[in-house]
């Protein structure tokens, strides 16, 4: 734990890798994880009038209005007030950076690089249980019997938005929605980037990082 705040911020394309390596971070540096996605699902759910209101534009499968996803991520915030914090999900446009900038200080942009190619590889190789959620792997956390539940023994299933062609057309867009963004935190000397091809590779790398920028912020450096 640290006696001085860190606020983070980190970026990944889908598959990437961000959500393994957002819980190493979590786990070893008790940063507060804030992801507005899951704040708008929850609050969705929740029937509340943020999530009234946000479930308009999710019905009709447009992007929820950046006033509101700021709105959300401010009263989220406040909650961590005395905390270090991680943000995930967020920023996902320049204007939402921007109105971050005007709100908080970031000590750190994480983005992970993990290469297109291996990206598709991976989620190729996918095969989910849907009713209880279970993922499994070809190439490492394969089920025993192929194509099974190891524990229902049920058929296992890919998702249509795993198949290839559509990954890429997914991390297609991610990079073009991103990269306004990306610019907007290289303006400002934020933004490192870690690249590899596994989590394994990338996560040391990443602790590394916040070990050096915690104790530089703790010294008084930063």
């Amino acid at each position: 734990m640290m006696s001085k705040l860190f606020r983070a911020v980190i970026l990944g394309a889908p598959a990437s890798g961000k959500g393994t390596i957002s819980k190493r971070i979590v786990d070893k540096f008790g940063f507060d994880h804030i992801s507005p996605g899951d704040i708008l699902r929850m609050n969705v759910k929740n029937n509340t009038k943020l999530g009234k209101e946000a479930k308009v534009y999710i019905d009709q499968g447009k992007l929820v209005p950046d006033d509101l996803i700021i709105k959300c991520v401010t009263s989220r915030l406040q909650e961590s007030h005395g905390k270090s914090w991680m943000l995930d999900g967020f920023p996902r446009t320049r204007v939402q950076a921007e109105r971050l900038a005007k709100m908080q200080a970031l000590d750190a942009v994480i983005n992970l690089e993990v290469p297109h190619e291996v990206i598709i590889d991976r989620v190729k190789g996918r095969w989910l249980h849907l009713p209880s959620g279970r993922v499994y792997n070809i190439g490492f956390n394969e089920p025993k019997v192929p194509g099974k539940d190891d524990i229902t023994g049920e058929e296992l299933v890919q998702r249509d938005d795993d198949k290839p062609e559509i990954v890429a057309q997914r991390l297609q867009v991610y990079e073009e929605m991103m990269k306004p963004v990306l610019d907007f935190y290289y303006e400002h000397n934020l933004v490192t980037n870690f690249k590899g091809k596994t989590t394994a590779e990338i996560w040391p790398k990443v602790e590394q990082f916040l070990v050096e920028r915690t104790k530089a912020l703790m010294a008084g450096r930063l």
